[in-house]
């Protein structure tokens, strides 16, 4: 355990050295109750936050504490309607912060998603004031092209699998290049640089969550 803590120390400090390099601001917690006081400290007095779909945030109670510490929710839970959504769609990108993980990061410094409706990389992309991506070091690919086959072939038939789509990775294992409609494979997104300046927060955390 100890050689692993290590391993993921020095892997990333590679990554937020390269990650400052492209205008994110950049941290490194060996666990997830010292990323939960990172980012308490980060964010500061009460902010309005939105959030993604994302099983490292779930699994490990980040809503829960960002409630306790004070700042508002924007749960996207309780907008069903149209008319709902398209309320929350308006919410979300004037929120003051916005929460999410990342399919793939690689060891260069890049994040990379996909998305079937955008709920995660639109706002990763534009509109809030900060945007924090909170991921485990399992997340680390050692290129580009290791990054986008993580996204396709791991992160991607898994959440169909939890989101109950009958899409033919869930059967394959792996991405089938498929045009369903019930595909979560609509939108491949590679941010490799932010115009501004330490907008996007990534917090690396030595452990292995989520997807």
């Amino acid at each position: 355990m100890e050689v692993a803590k290590k391993y993921y120390q020095k892997q990333a400090q590679v990554v937020i050295n390269n990650m400052k390099r492209r205008n994110f601001e950049a941290y490194y917690c060996d666990n997830v109750s010292e990323a939960k006081k990172l980012i308490f400290n980060l964010l500061g007095s009460k902010k309005t936050i939105g959030y993604g779909g994302s099983m490292t945030l779930v699994e490990n109670g980040f809503f829960e504490s960002l409630e306790d510490m004070g700042h508002e929710l924007i749960k996207r839970e309780d907008y069903k309607t149209p008319n709902e959504q398209d309320e929350l769609k308006k919410k979300l990108i004037t929120c003051d912060a916005f929460f999410t993980s990342s399919n793939a990061i690689t060891m260069d410094g890049e994040l990379i998603n996909i998305d079937g409706a955008c709920s995660r990389v639109a706002y990763m992309l534009y509109g809030p004031k900060e945007v924090y991506v909170v991921a485990g070091m399992n997340k680390i690919s050692f290129n580009r092209e290791e990054g986008l086959s993580r996204a396709s072939n791991v992160a991607a038939p898994k959440n169909a699998i939890r989101l109950n789509h009958e899409t033919p990775c869930t059967k394959a294992g792996k991405c089938m290049n498929c045009l369903d409609e019930d595909t979560i494979c609509c939108d491949i997104v590679i941010t490799r640089f932010s115009r501004i300046k330490n907008r996007i927060k990534v917090i690396l955390i030595g452990e292995e969550l989520g997807y």
